[in-house]
């Protein structure tokens, strides 16, 4: 009776060595970006692993697109291949469609404040539907203004009605929206972009300054007009089941850090998005600037777009908020 209870002992000790050991193992975080090797998102991200390794997660970064396009990284992390990306509103509203509401109505924001402003407030509420969707947001993000690029001068939208325009492959509604308004986009993977532009497939593309630099797209490339088409919004997101993993008393400290990275990030961004477009002034780039009467005719044709836009690309709920924020941060302002 005594061995048997002692072997009792002995097996229990033993699964109780091996749950401790279990727990003691990190949790393995692999992430997924397309921020190129380097930049200020990789550096952050590489920060924020050495300060989550201390928390006994190990998380691994994958930049420069290395797991494909955002959608591909997007089904990675449902399989489990990947458990978080830091995305743009491209990837991101694979999972959530009303992330569209802060980046695909063009010509929609002014200014970073009004940027800051709607993003503020749709925080929550998007917060909210991605942990719906199994996922939660670590922190926002942004990179600059996105510019059109080109291999001849854009001036106009007619001029730009003459060009093969990248746009995401996948991304049919948009294809569909630019096509119907006279445009002519060509689907394609991001990685698709520079070998397109060299083989003539396409020969304009929209992009941030600090991506154009990073892929040399300016020397393929070497017109951009100085209009601020939409801002570059995005989000590092990580599975619920993985980010469940973490002890619920680290978790606390790990969000903390990870906000920090986010804020990082956004606080050199625009500096290095300005600094992209010096530097490549320096290797040939030419600006094209717009006077008050071009910048109108801009606004005005791109506001046709907004009906199809509203319902299809953007929630409708979302678009009609968005707006409403917008004009809302505009009359507050003009009262002070």
């Amino acid at each position: 009776m005594k061995n048997f209870f002692l072997e009792k002992l002995i097996i229990a000790a033993l699964a109780l060595n091996l749950a401790l050991a279990a727990t003691a193992q990190p949790v393995r975080v692999n992430l997924g970006t397309l921020a190129p090797r380097g930049s200020v998102y990789h550096q952050s991200l590489q920060s924020l692993a050495e300060t989550w390794r201390t928390n006994g997660v190990k998380l691994t970064i994958y930049p420069d697109g290395t797991q494909g396009g955002e959608a591909d990284m997007v089904r990675l992390m449902r399989v489990g291949s990947l458990q978080a990306g830091l995305l743009t509103a491209v990837g991101l509203s694979e999972i959530e469609p009303g992330v569209t509401g802060l980046q695909s109505v063009p010509l929609l924001f002014r200014d970073f404040g009004e940027v800051e402003y709607v993003n503020e407030k749709l925080r929550s509420t998007m917060e909210q539907r991605f942990a719906e969707k199994g996922f939660v947001v670590l922190f926002w993000v942004d990179a600059g203004w996105v510019r059109y690029f080109s291999k001849e001068p854009i001036l106009t939208p007619a001029d730009l009605k003459r060009m093969k325009l990248f746009c995401w492959a996948g991304d049919n509604d948009t294809a569909h929206i630019m096509k119907n308004a006279g445009y002519n986009p060509v689907p394609l993977e991001t990685s698709d972009i520079l070998p397109g532009l060299q083989t003539g497939l396409i020969n304009a593309t929209m992009a941030p300054p600090i991506f154009a630099l990073a892929g040399q797209l300016d020397l393929r490339a070497p017109h951009m007009l100085n209009l601020n088409i939409a801002p570059l919004v995005g989000a590092c997101v990580i599975k619920k089941s993985t980010w469940e993993k973490i002890p619920e008393t680290a978790r606390e400290s790990l969000l903390a850090a990870a906000r920090l990275a986010g804020e990082a990030i956004r606080a050199s961004s625009r500096k290095e998005s300005d600094e992209a477009v010096t530097a490549m002034k320096k290797r040939g780039l030419i600006v094209h600037d717009l006077d008050a009467a071009q910048r109108e005719n801009w606004q005005t044709e791109t506001e046709k777009l907004y009906p199809e836009i509203r319902g299809r690309l953007v929630p409708a709920d979302i678009f009609d908020e968005v707006l409403q924020l917008v004009k809302d941060y505009r009359a507050n302002a003009a009262k002070k």
